[in-house]
């Protein structure tokens, strides 16, 4: 009995063949519902949306209480500030959109929390979460206290001067008023003995300005430290303003982009409660707002969400733009996600 083998390729090619049809089936499927979806979305629905989550009060309970009672807005200020993923102006402009809608509308906000621990980040988003929370404490009057957990420093200073108060953990590290644009390198020598030669074309005088594949020339930074200085006065004129204890000179002479603990942060003006607690901070900001403690009240926090099927009707998602990103990523680098951009960060 003569037994018929087949061979390698037809084998494989039927594999082939078979994962591609089950890959278009799954692909089509996604079409289908990204098309019901957007039919039945407003084209005029924000992206992001929040969900509430209720945090512990001062007696750790999590209880949903009367939608009368008073709430505390607690925002996260986590993370590299500009991240798209994480904290952005954005992302922060929904939370503050959304604290007047669903369980909280009828002005039930009276306060706002701010808990930081962030190294900084975009000199954008900064200014733009900064200017955010000042407005909201401005038009509705409710007082702003901020918590350093962790880190508070360079873009999450900038953001923390919009507070009314500023409190500081035992471990607290505050500080680094500066701005930081790279690092550039330049590979022009290397890549000249490599034998190895590059050419970008330009319209316009110094678009590629500090290209790595050619010498630089002299000067060639000076705009870029011309836009440093800018952004480094309107830093030390918003962190001086919100923090009236804070000496401009000794800002500018002294203490410069440096990081303090606590005790000497208080001592310099940068915060004004060193060594406190969560529940101090909390406290004091409820007092402030004329929150009773032993009655009913809220303290919540919305958390943005960006979903998928969103993402992939507009545009977001990497199976809409046709193309999947690899990088490759060297030590534990956390700012890759602003790289290149103007920053108030600290990265030591």
């Amino acid at each position: 009995m003569e037994i018929q083998r087949e061979s390698i390729f037809i084998s494989a090619l039927r594999g082939f063949c078979r994962s591609f049809f089950i890959l278009l089936g799954i692909f089509a499927a996604l079409l289908v519902v990204t098309f019901a979806y957007s039919s039945f979305s407003s084209p005029y629905q924000s992206q992001e949306k929040t969900t509430l989550e209720i945090l512990p009060d001062l007696e750790w309970k999590q209880d949903v209480v009367s939608m009368s009672a008073p709430a505390i807005l607690q925002i996260n200020i986590h993370g590299v500030i500009g991240d798209p993923e994480k904290l952005d102006s954005g992302s922060i402009k929904s939370i503050l959109v959304d604290s007047r809608k669903g369980l909280l509308t009828g002005d039930r906000v009276k306060a706002i929390l701010l808990h930081f621990d962030t190294p900084g980040g975009t000199v954008t988003d900064s200014d733009n979460i900064y200017r955010l929370i000042l407005a909201y404490k401005e038009r509705f009057k409710v007082p702003v206290y901020g918590y350093i957990d962790g880190m508070c420093a360079s873009g999450g200073m900038y953001i923390a001067s919009a507070a009314d108060k500023i409190f500081c953990s035992p471990v607290g590290v505050v500080g680094s008023v500066g701005v930081v644009i790279g690092p550039f390198f330049n590979f022009y020598d290397t890549i000249g003995k490599l034998g190895v030669e590059a050419r970008t074309l330009t319209e316009g005088l110094d678009k590629d300005m500090m290209n790595p594949f050619r010498s630089w020339k002299p000067n060639e930074d000076e705009s870029l430290k011309e836009m440093i200085g800018y952004f480094y006065k309107q830093f030390v004129e918003v962190v001086t303003t919100g923090r009236p204890n804070l000496s401009k000179s000794k800002l500018i002479n002294e203490y410069g982009a440096r990081v303090f603990e606590g005790i000497t942060a208080e001592q310099y003006g940068y915060v004004d409660v060193a060594e406190s607690s969560y529940s101090n901070a909390l406290i004091a900001l409820m007092k402030e707002a004329e929150i009773d403690a032993d009655k009913p009240y809220q303290l919540v926090q919305l958390k943005p969400e960006r979903h998928f099927l969103s993402d992939l009707v507009s545009g977001h998602s990497p199976l809409a733009k046709g193309k999947v990103e690899h990088q490759i990523q060297i030590g534990s680098d956390k700012t890759h996600a602003i790289r290149d951009r103007f920053a108030y960060l600290y990265q030591p």
